[in-house]
């Protein structure tokens, strides 16, 4: 997949687990992780605003393409 998830970097970086992030984002752990592996078709815009508003960062710290 051209899309790469760096969210396993950001949450290091932060030095927050990702129950906690999933937590303060209002999702399960289990859609977090599909999301971490880069295994999820979609992600919404809310859901991305809530991850950038708790690691206080931005989408493309999250989200890279690499053709």
């Amino acid at each position: 997949m051209p899309i790469l998830i760096n969210l396993d970097l950001i949450l290091e970086e932060k030095g927050m687990q990702s129950n906690e992030l999933a937590a303060k984002i209002g999702i399960t752990t289990a859609n977090l992780s599909i999301l971490k592996t880069g295994k999820a078709k979609a992600v919404r815009f809310s859901t991305l605003e809530a991850i950038c508003e708790a690691l206080n960062c931005q989408p493309g710290d999250i989200l890279a393409y690499q053709p």
